[in-house]
């Protein structure tokens, strides 16, 4: 046996003798002394029971200020919102300063109800700010978040029903939180970016400006008429009750390809009109193509054989 096998031994066979020496002498002073033994139990009883009754009232008035508490919080969150919804703050803002007026609500009720039930609110505030402490360093990813979305409440490259394009990913923005901005696809899929990341990121706005132009190319074939394909698209994006006069729209040649001319077109719409004006335009210039013999090529190779004899 080693030295510490036998120290380790040694120590639980002390310990042991020692709980077994305790438990003796109190059962024989139970035995020697009943009388005693059951009056200091009977004591620590009625000690413990005037204790709990001593702390009912408080326990009651710290349920009672709880109840009116939440009440109260309720009522100035309504306020709050109530207020806002008769300034002309964006929805963001507004559901922004609601969530944070919330959570600051909430953090002054808990401390209310814990000073009451007899804690210091020296030793409330140490606990709340070794704890923030904490939570910033084991959270810094989550605290550059809350800052990213500061930041969106003051820059404000997009709001709510916004279509934006962030690091590739797109969708409608639906709700802007203090952690992380939420995306709707158009395919409805939830799509939740950190602000950290937003507020850094190459942010595309499709809906910031009122206006935008529709980037269109058709291509026809070399035997086709370019002037008349030409004039057929040009005449589909003046008939179309979405596409702006100002600016007018453009058809021009842009490219003679290696087996086709390709022809923009550069129409300006209402930004809510874009998909549209581009389905419509889209359709209707296919299918007059097709009814004025417009040829629309595809990708094709000649190959010429040379006889060598």
């Amino acid at each position: 046996m080693n030295l510490y096998n036998f120290m380790s031994q040694s120590t639980e066979t002390a310990v042991s003798a020692t709980h077994e020496a305790t438990f003796n002498d109190a059962v024989q002073e139970l035995v020697e002394k009943p009388e005693e033994t059951l009056s200091a139990i009977g004591e620590f009883f009625v000690n413990l029971g005037r204790s709990v009754l001593s702390a009912i009232p408080t326990i009651l008035f710290a349920v009672l200020i709880l109840v009116v508490g939440l009440l109260i919080t309720k009522l100035c969150l309504w306020l709050i919102s109530k207020g806002m919804s008769k300034t002309k703050l964006e929805v963001t803002v507004k559901k922004f300063v609601s969530q944070v007026a919330k959570i600051i609500l909430y953090v002054l009720l808990i401390t209310i109800i814990l000073s009451i039930l007899g804690i210091p609110s020296t030793s409330i505030i140490t606990v709340i700010g070794t704890a923030g402490v904490a939570i910033g360093l084991a959270l810094q990813d989550s605290l550059s978040n809350v800052a990213g979305g500061f930041m969106l409440m003051i820059t404000k490259p997009f709001k709510i029903g916004d279509y934006i394009i962030v690091n590739g990913t797109e969708g409608t923005v639906s709700q802007i939180s203090i952690i992380h901005t939420r995306l709707d696809s158009s395919s409805n899929q939830a799509i939740f970016i950190p602000n950290g990341q937003a507020v850094n990121a190459v942010v595309v706005n499709n809906s910031n400006n009122e206006t935008r132009r529709v980037d269109l190319t058709y291509s026809i074939s070399y035997a086709s008429d370019y002037r008349k394909a030409r004039e057929i698209i040009l005449g589909i994006l003046e008939s179309n009750e979405l596409v702006l006069d100002d600016p007018a729209p453009l058809v021009r040649m842009m490219q003679q390809g290696e087996s086709a001319i390709v022809i923009a077109a550069r129409p300006w719409c209402r930004t809510p009109d874009y998909w549209d004006v581009v389905f419509d335009t889209n359709e209707r210039v296919f299918d007059a193509f097709r009814e004025n013999g417009i040829e629309i090529p595809f990708n094709q190779l000649d190959v010429h054989i040379k006889d060598k004899n």
